[in-house]
């Protein structure tokens, strides 16, 4: 719609939010009115109209087996677009036009604006399975009218009243028909049952809305004022009301057709199963969270009892093999304590990492700079997890051999994220310039622990590639590249 008005037309952005904003509720329109909906736009130079918008009923036949968005039709040759659009009324006249042998009853009604006619709706009612209309459709016919009306008059849809049409109750879940003082005249079958759902025993009609919900909802106070208020159809607004064990949405609609509000339609939904599965999702990651929460405390217990082990040893090989374990241990914590914290199985690596090489540095015997730059981004906790590890192995690695005789020296890790395919690819780069590796160093074979877990964790649990080289270039120490396959996200 917007490449359409910018194209073709001379309205203003704000004329364009405007039909943004009729194009979002008119569902409820084409609804009401069994009928098809298409709106109509005059031209820059106002000899044609242009079609920006189209809406099918849910409630009856359709009156357009082709889209019509796009189409362009001179001025004059549909007299009711014309009509509408000159004298600003909603026009009716003329007889039924046939289209493919069925008969479509064409009405026009102008979309106003501050004054200003901005286009007009063309509303098409296949008539082909016409028959004697029952309470439910007199009532959805006279409030589409009034709406209408409303359209025609600029005072329908409520300005600053955005309405997601996938969440909000729609025609055919539920209605209910108020006069002025709340009183209801018509709830529809499924309105009826939303509220004996509430535990409403008796009918609607002749009741008041807003008092009867506020009894059938539980006591809260100086709410009731308020949902009595909102029940009785006084302002646009949205809410929904728990009782009985079962939970109803409501949208109140207040009717306008003349300036004076003769009367309100309520739109309602049985909401209570979905807000039952949403609250046993809710204490699902709740649970799952807790769990997470749970693991990173007895991981931090582990770790205080093998420091407590290491203190009370003699041999200092052993006394370092237990603070080695301290570390491996925490890195796996710092991911748990990071999944305590979010709603999904997915977690930032770079606080993460951040983490990590605050934790290894701890141990560094000189005054070693360690940083990282690039993001590695948003991780499976199945990914996160081992990588964590990697990371604590290859950084204890580079810390206690780069620098043994306690050196200034710099160890930086980089991370490259790939494109959001899903193959895309994590290159991370851990450079130090330190001694660098012996002669005849082989990563690959090295016996080191440090080592065998990186290899076994790379290239058996994350399926990437590990490797370990002398820098080339003098005074630059070792550098580890990892090569991890991951996720599209980034």
């Amino acid at each position: 719609m917007n490449d359409l008005v910018r194209q073709h037309t001379a309205l203003s952005e704000s004329d364009l939010e405007w039909l943004h904003l009729l194009v979002s509720e008119w569902q409820l329109l084409s609804d009401l009115s069994f009928a098809d909906l298409v709106l109509w736009v005059p031209t820059r130079d106002g000899t044609r109209y242009v079609s920006v918008a189209q809406m099918r009923p849910n409630t009856g036949p359709t009156s357009y087996q082709d889209d019509m968005v796009g189409h362009l039709v001179p001025r004059g040759r549909r007299p009711l677009l014309d009509a509408a659009l000159d004298e600003g009324r909603i026009v009716r006249e003329g007889d039924p036009e046939w289209r493919e042998e069925v008969p479509v009853r064409v009405e026009s009604i102008p979309v106003r604006r501050e004054g200003r006619v901005l286009g007009v709706i063309a509303r098409n009612t296949n008539l082909l399975t016409v028959r004697t209309p029952s309470r439910l459709e007199l009532t959805y016919l006279q409030s589409a009218s009034d709406l209408a009306q409303m359209i025609a008059a600029g005072s329908f849809p409520f300005p600053g009243q955005q309405v997601d049409m996938d969440a909000s109750p729609r025609v055919g879940d539920g209605l209910i028909r108020l006069d002025a003082d709340g009183v209801v005249q018509y709830a529809s079958p499924n309105g009826l049952s939303a509220y004996h759902r509430l535990g409403l025993a008796s009918d609607l009609v002749g009741q008041h809305l807003g008092q009867t919900t506020a009894e059938l909802a539980p006591s809260r106070g100086p709410v009731d004022e308020a949902l009595v208020k909102l029940a009785s159809g006084y302002a646009p607004r949205e809410t929904e009301v728990e009782g009985n064990g079962g939970v109803i949405q409501l949208r109140a609609i207040p009717l306008k057709p003349k300036g004076t509000r003769i009367g309100s339609l309520v739109l309602l939904r049985d909401v209570t199963e979905l807000r039952r599965r949403e609250r046993e999702l809710i204490t699902k990651d709740a649970t799952i969270r807790e769990i997470h929460h749970r693991v990173k405390n007895n991981l931090q217990t582990v770790a205080a009892l093998l420091r407590l082990q290491a203190r009370r040893m003699d041999s200092a090989q052993g006394r370092e093999a237990l603070n080695e374990a301290v570390r491996r241990v925490g890195s796996i914590a710092i991911v748990h304590e990071t999944l305590s914290q979010n709603l999904d199985e997915r977690v930032e690596f770079d606080e993460i990492a951040d983490r990590v090489i605050a934790m290894v540095s701890e141990i560094s015997p000189g005054k070693v700079d360690c940083r990282r730059t690039g993001r590695f981004g948003i991780l499976d906790a199945e990914v996160a997890t081992p990588l964590a590890m990697v990371l604590t192995e290859v950084l204890q690695n580079a810390l206690e051999h780069a620098f043994p005789q306690g050196e200034h020296g710099s160890v930086e890790v980089s991370a490259v994220r790939g494109d959001q395919r899903a193959d895309s690819r994590l290159l991370i780069t851990v450079q130090d310039n330190g001694c660098g590796l012996p002669e005849g160093f082989d990563a690959q074979r090295a016996g080191n622990l440090g080592l065998q877990i990186v290899r076994t964790l790379v290239e058996g649990e994350l399926g990437g590639t590990f490797d370990m080289v002398r820098v080339p270039e003098p005074g630059r120490g070792t550098r580890v590249v990892l090569d991890i396959p991951v996720q599209g996200t980034k």
